[in-house]
């Protein structure tokens, strides 16, 4: 069987970066399946199976292609229900729902301001040009002057995680004892931020951290692959 993840990379083909490909790589990786990740830039995305997205991930499992990760991970439960679950049952799909959000709505905007030069500079040349324009579109401001507040922003940041840490009093992970689809949702945001940026933000012995850690331990260490900034 062959199955592949194309996942968005920099100019440099190991940079894999973003949040949304971490997540569904941390689920094939959960499922115990094999694959191989395809480094594929924002230019090639279209050319993926004849445009059927506009965005990565996008999971081909044997001709089947699957984009977006909450379906990728829909999918991969479905598809293989003997391994192990994502979800543990409908109250944990609902839970990922809810942390989606708090993902994408809080954490997310916040990591763009941060880490926003950054990752234009790791970009291949070619898709330098339509980084710049989308997100300047996306945020209504220039680059030079959201990076002009990414201080201010880097003292904010472990604010926004407090609800993780207030979770971490009672447990190890989002999902509990062990991790579910939830924990690899966080984790794929502070994973794009390590990689782009660092998180030299978050103190050594926030509890946050600990459990990042933790999450880049898990499937032989799959998320030590790429480097931190």
């Amino acid at each position: 069987m062959t199955r592949a993840l194309y996942s968005l990379c920099g100019a440099d083909q190991q940079h894999l970066f973003s949040p949304h490909c971490w997540k569904a790589v941390m689920a094939l990786a959960h499922k115990g399946l094999d694959f191989e990740e395809i480094p594929t830039t924002y230019a090639r995305i279209r050319a993926i199976g004849g445009g059927v997205s506009q965005t990565v991930p996008v999971l081909d499992d044997n001709g089947r292609l699957i984009p977006d990760s909450f379906d990728i991970a829909l999918y991969l439960e479905e598809a293989y229900p003997e391994r192990p679950s994502l979800f543990n049952g409908e109250g944990g799909e609902a839970l990922s729902r809810m942390v989606e959000g708090y993902s994408q709505m809080i954490i997310h905007p916040a990591i763009t301001r941060i880490a926003l030069l950054d990752i234009h500079a790791n970009l291949d040349e070619g898709d330098k040009a339509y980084f710049r324009e989308s997100r300047e579109a996306r945020l209504g401001k220039s680059f030079e002057v959201v990076a002009a507040g990414s201080e201010a922003e880097k003292a904010a940041f472990g604010a926004k995680l407090e609800p993780l840490r207030h979770m971490l009093k009672f447990q190890p992970f989002i999902g509990g004892q062990a991790p579910l689809f939830a924990d690899y949702i966080v984790f794929g945001a502070l994973q794009w931020l390590r990689v782009c940026t660092g998180l030299t933000m978050l103190a050594a012995d926030d509890p946050v951290l600990g459990w990042f850690e933790r999450c880049l331990d898990l499937h032989e260490s799959r998320g030590r692959t790429v480097t931190a900034a």
